[in-house]
């Protein structure tokens, strides 16, 4: 029996379809970056705002939070030694942008009051996210956590203390470039026969042949570059009064982001129900979208906010200089065998260098020492 394709239109959401649709009709054409904001963060209908967003363990993408709260333990510690570096402040803010239903918030939480309770008696741990229904839940969860009086949402006031984000630049908007000859052309969305199209033109801002300036590009080569990831890194760091940002994602350099053999297609990704795929027009609303994160471009960013870039390593040389393998030894003392087994396998999805040890961990500054490193930075790759 033959199964018929009912096409993307039939598995997307069609009133964000129709809002797009009318945007680019008026417009002729729509920058990716915009689609690409659209489909994510309409205020009604996109990935992550909408009602029934589905992002994390029971939707279409998991993170390292998720997996077990082993993550969290080990950020306490990290966000510990950062108050203690910055003289015990009170109050000692962390802010958490991303922050969905608190998750990773609620792990770091208990880590602070297994290890570091001193610190819970400073700390305002704040929760940004785009999606209200996600933070109000959050808060919800880390009231019954009886976290209560240390849980708020985040304010836009400076900052003393912690700037924290787990895979959030990924998602920000990115334009697709092509490599046209010895030209850089931008790669834009249209409506052609009943359904998104792609259309090739000049750049609709020519700042975005910055990012790739002196790289070895080759004719036919994709890529992506946010702007976007840019510009929240410069902002986010202006509000940091004194002390740090840790900003996790998947990503590279610019030389390793954009090499033209190895990632000659580009490197946008869509997730649905944990399966990996490349075509942003299907599913609209309803699957993620991300790009590999430029960290080449975010520490510029953070640098023209006056901070100071600490040290970018990996997530699984992070873990270990926050001492993973002490912490999973003396779990195999007090935990169930089963929590064990858990927090084992965790640690090696942490280590794996093709997993998600292979994740981007990047520490800027304002008004700290530099020397002695953190202990999350102090194993270096490769």
């Amino acid at each position: 029996m033959q199964v018929i394709d009912p096409g993307p239109a039939a598995r997307s959401r069609p009133e964000l379809v129709a809002e797009i649709r009318a945007e680019i009709e008026a417009s002729g054409r729509m920058t990716f970056a915009r689609f690409m904001e659209l489909a994510l963060t309409h205020p009604q209908y996109g990935y992550y705002t909408a009602t029934d967003a589905a992002p994390g363990f029971g939707g279409d993408f998991l993170t390292a939070p998720e997996t077990h709260s082993m993550f969290g333990a080990l950020l306490a510690r990290q966000i510990a030694e950062c108050w203690e570096r910055l003289g015990r402040p009170a109050p000692f803010v962390v802010r958490e942008f991303g922050a969905g239903t608190a998750t990773l918030a609620l792990t770091v939480l208990a880590g602070l009051r297994d290890e570091s309770p001193d610190v819970l008696h400073a700390l305002r741990y704040e929760l940004s996210d785009v999606n209200d229904a996600r933070l109000a839940e959050g808060l919800a969860h880390a009231e019954a956590a009886g976290f209560a009086d240390t849980v708020a949402r985040a304010t836009d006031e400076p900052v003393v203390g912690v700037l924290l984000a787990n895979e959030l630049l990924d998602a920000l908007p990115v334009h697709r470039l092509v490599v046209c000859g010895d030209e850089l052309r931008e790669a834009y969305v249209v409506w052609r026969d009943g359904w998104f199209a792609e259309e090739i033109g000049e750049l609709s801002d020519p700042r975005l042949a910055e990012p790739l300036a002196g790289l070895p590009l080759v004719d036919g080569q994709r890529l992506e570059v946010s702007t976007a990831a840019a510009q929240w890194t410069e902002t986010a760091c202006r509000t940091l009064e004194r002390g740090y940002a840790i900003l996790i994602d998947y990503g590279y350099e610019a030389a390793e982001r954009y090499d033209p053999v190895e990632r000659r297609d580009g490197l946008l990704r869509t997730y649905w129900q944990h399966i990996a795929g490349d075509n942003p027009y299907d599913r609209v609303g309803l699957q993620d979208i991300t790009a590999h994160v430029d960290f080449s471009a975010v520490q510029r960013a953070a640098e023209r906010a006056e901070c100071d870039i600490l040290g970018l390593t990996t997530q699984a040389h992070f873990v270990a200089g926050l001492g993973a393998d002490e912490l999973l030894m003396r779990m195999q003392q007090t935990a169930e065998p089963l929590e064990y087994i858990r927090a084992r396998e965790t640690l090696m999805h942490l280590l794996d260098p093709r997993g998600l040890g292979r994740f981007r961990v990047l520490i800027a500054g304002r008004g700290v020492e530099r020397d002695p490193p953190l202990r999350g930075l102090a194993f270096t790759w490769p």
